[in-house]
């Protein structure tokens, strides 16, 4: 085991390594020219742009800039903005904690609730409460986020008054709720009728059918037997799903103010602050790596026939 996960870790660099530097690519190909903004409409200073641009090591080419950033990275440091000359991990520390919440609500609401509705369809496939679980399913999917969210608000923030339609600056786990059943209502679609599907498929091996001719209660067949094996391809997606999350809440976080990660790339985007940008999604590279580690390394816990060597 132990060797497997080093030889992930050692895997994981060229990854890291790749998409950091095409991300970096990406947001300093764009038109215009981020530190020319400052003057808003007025006709920069030739002079002062140029002193900026040292000072920032925007002068230099594509890749020295690169190989700088990782230097600086290794060390903790994530650069400064251009708007202010302030830390990024500054900008990053007030977001990304907010986000973080919001992402895990929205995690345990959609793998509870979306395992619970897809074991129910998967063992009563076929009858009534399979079709309610699947039509509810399709319905989820098919309207878009930010008509749920606007919905969600509008009924149960201004109409019923049961949350705050916004939430505050420092928000509670409570005015959070709201929000994360909004982020979580696509991915527990999925994750039920993933469940569905692979409980419905593992439910005629012959496993279960040894099971249950020797007596086995339903509710051991079911969790310990059925539940078990049938998890290995609604975990993978779970995995994936933690950093889809948190890089997937920029509509709802516009749509309830959440002051998190979402907004803070969209104001970065506008502003052309390619560091902010660069050094979120460096922190979702990170994110997406550790959560696929952990997910290979739940399939020999979930199904004892796999192990590595």
């Amino acid at each position: 085991m132990g060797r497997y996960v080093a030889r992930r870790l050692l895997q994981m660099i060229p990854v890291f390594l790749g998409t950091t530097l095409l991300i970096f690519l990406m947001v300093n190909v764009l038109p215009g020219d981020p530190v020319a903004a400052l003057w808003g409409d007025k006709p920069p200073d030739p002079a002062q742009m140029a002193q900026i641009k040292h000072d920032l090591g925007l002068d230099l080419p594509l890749w020295q800039q690169y190989l700088h950033y990782l230097g600086n990275l290794l060390q903790g440091d994530f650069g400064s903005t251009i708007a202010g000359n302030r830390p990024v991990i500054d900008e990053m520390t007030g977001a990304f904690p907010v986000s973080i919440r919001l992402a895990l609500m929205a995690f345990v609401f959609e793998m509870v609730v979306g395992i619970f509705f897809g074991v129910l369809a998967g063992v009563k496939r076929g009858k009534m409460i399979d079709t309610g679980v699947t039509v509810f399913t399709l319905l989820v999917i098919s309207v878009p986020v930010f008509v749920l969210g606007l919905l969600g608000q509008q009924i149960f923030g201004t109409q019923l008054g049961w949350v705050k339609p916004n939430v505050s600056e420092s928000p509670t786990l409570g005015e959070l709720l709201l929000p994360a059943l909004v982020l979580g209502s696509l991915s527990l679609a999925y994750v039920a009728r993933l469940t569905r599907t692979s409980i419905a498929e593992n439910a005629r091996a012959d496993y279960m059918r040894t099971a249950i001719a020797k007596g086995l209660p339903q509710r051991r067949i079911v969790s310990v037997h059925l539940l078990r094996n049938s998890l290995i391809p609604v975990v993978t997606y779970l995995g994936t799903d933690i950093g889809s999350l948190m890089a997937g809440a920029v509509v709802t976080e516009g749509i309830f103010n959440v002051q998190g990660v979402g907004n803070l790339l969209f104001d970065a985007l506008a502003r052309r602050e390619g560091t902010v940008v660069v050094g979120c999604v460096t922190v979702f590279v990170l994110i997406y790596l550790a959560a696929n580690l952990l997910v290979d390394l739940l399939y020999a816990v979930l199904d004892p026939r796999i192990r590595y060597a």
